[in-house]
């Protein structure tokens, strides 16, 4: 019924039902509004953090400063705050005026050119002849371009001249690659120079040519592959290191391979990482197809332990397992408050967050710095960190209901809410650390390579690839050299026929 001057209501009920109608209606309006209003800040703030993504720094460690942003909200009071001002102090940082520069090794080999004065000028006003009081030295790096040497493999021949037969000759060494120019040594090169250094093979090609070396890339695949495979002992040995130890870390990122099976070549792949071994720690990488939890598993099958990782779901596996514990990335939890001081623009809930990061964080500084035992660091975390992870538990409740669900804040507190056992977890031992880190910045060589060769040409040179970065990350995760440990490596891995010849030869046994 429409309601105008000439068609007034006519009984009072039909104007409380009237009236009663338009409230709804109003209501529904608002809650139109409220929800409008509500997607459109959450639009904005991801705009402004992909915007930040793709033009600020990437780094976290300036989320800290006092002179910085959040997300409206009230000041932290009362013994929450005696509480953490006791562990939070921001430290300035004082820039070096004079850095001091690292001296030249003394065993580079030295070319000394000596500069004097002449004959005359050794002669004193009063007639005596000067005498050589001492030396000023200043040295310079000279560049030298790589230098390529042929190795030979002369085999003489021997022969009985009056019998005409019984010829003999020495028989030929195992070689890494027969029939190939390649040596270990420039295997070697090859692969650091892809997988640790990032330089596509056809850039090779080009500093090749610029030498007057004919090497097409062709070439240099084919060695790649062949190695790989001859390697492949040595990454299942890698693996088992980390399964028959009991903490392992696990974590993916993605990968564009060419030629998949069934695939369109815009498709993702992933590449899987795994850390774990102890005090010689060991590092897999896994090509796989898709991110399913299921090659996770695969992987860790008879692994017994504490398995950290995201709370991506695909690791839910290991909830099924009782012998499985698994730790949360403390760093996780900590990135989603730390997005949002990089978009604010007050103060409030997100900078609030972050003091109760920091003060877990100091503690895990602390125990670094003093080189803490993995009991020692248990009990620092007891006394420490136990009472700032139920305090900041406190807060979050505080604050779960006061903010909407679909904006960041709100995600944030969600997110590190329901995963607040796996994040606490950590506490349950001093070997396990605070977050994934560790296995992240293992991950981050792989990422910067994928930035210049951009994706994989096929499933075997994903697989390849994935042999190599476990090798080299193994390496440096135990302070060897890559290129000296690849080359004694390949040197003798085509004399290894068991698995303990192979096991002397992983990273962390073989003598360089």
């Amino acid at each position: 019924m429409k309601i105008t001057i000439k068609n007034p209501p006519k009984t009072v009920e039909e104007l409380e039902k009237i009236i009663l109608l338009q409230q709804q209606k109003i209501e529904k309006q608002q809650l139109e509004i409220t929800s409008h209003k509500e997607q459109y800040i959450r639009l904005l703030e991801e705009f402004k953090l992909e915007k930040s993504r793709r033009y600020g720094a990437s780094s976290e460690k300036n989320i800290y400063q006092t002179d910085l942003f959040d997300e409206p909200g009230a000041e932290i009071t009362g013994e929450l705050k005696d509480q953490l001002d006791d562990t939070i102090n921001i430290e300035s940082y004082q820039r070096k005026k004079h850095p001091v520069r690292k001296s030249i090794p003394k065993d580079m080999p030295r070319e000394v050119i000596i500069h004097d004065i002449a004959e005359h000028e050794k002669v004193c006003d009063c007639g005596a002849h000067l005498v050589r009081i001492g030396e000023a030295i200043s040295e310079q790096i000279k560049y030298i371009p790589a230098r390529l040497s042929v190795v030979q493999h002369v085999r003489p021949k021997y022969a009985c001249k009056p019998c005409q037969e019984n010829i003999k000759i020495a028989p030929m060494p195992s070689l890494l690659l027969p029939k190939s120019l390649a040596t270990p040594e420039l295997v070697a090169h090859t692969i650091i120079a892809k997988y640790c250094d990032h330089i596509p093979l056809y850039r090779q090609q080009n500093i090749w040519d610029r030498l007057g070396i004919d090497m097409p890339r062709s070439s240099l695949c084919g060695w790649l592959l062949k190695v790989s495979e001859l390697c492949e002992p040595l990454v299942k040995l890698l693996r088992q290191n980390i399964i028959v130890y009991d903490y392992a870390q696990a974590d993916e990122t993605t990968v564009q391979v060419l030629d998949e099976v069934g695939r369109s070549n815009k498709a993702k792949s992933y590449i899987w990482c795994y850390r774990g071994g102890g005090i010689r720690p060991s590092i897999v990488y896994e090509y796989q197809e898709t991110r399913g939890g299921y090659h996770a598993e695969e992987f860790l099958s008879g692994f017994k332990g504490y398995l950290q990782s995201d709370a991506y779901s695909g690791y839910n596996f290991a909830n099924k397992d009782e012998g499985i514990i698994r730790i949360g990335c403390m760093a996780h939890a900590r990135r989603k408050f730390a997005d949002i001081i990089k978009i604010a623009k007050t103060n409030g809930l997100a900078h609030e967050a972050i003091k109760f990061f920091k003060a877990l964080y100091k503690i895990e500084k602390e125990a670094r710095d003093n080189n803490l035992s993995p009991q020692d660091r248990f009990s620092l975390r007891e006394e420490k960190s136990t009472p700032i992870l139920t305090a900041f538990k406190a807060w979050l409740d505080n604050h779960l209901t006061k903010t909407p669900a679909q904006s960041k804040i709100g995600e944030a507190i969600r997110y590190t809410l329901s995963n607040r056992k796996l994040l606490n977890n950590y506490l349950k031992d001093g070997r396990i650390e605070i977050d994934n880190n560790l296995l992240e910045n293992t991950i981050r060589p792989f990422a910067i390579g994928r930035k210049n060769w951009l994706f994989m040409g096929s499933p075997s040179g994903a697989k390849a690839g994935a042999v190599f970065y476990s090798l080299i990350e193994t390496c440096k995760a135990n302070d060897i050299e890559p290129y000296q440990y690849l080359c004694a490596m390949l040197h003798r891995i085509r004399d290894c026929v068991t698995e303990e010849s192979y096991r002397k030869l992983l990273p962390q046994f073989i003598p360089i």
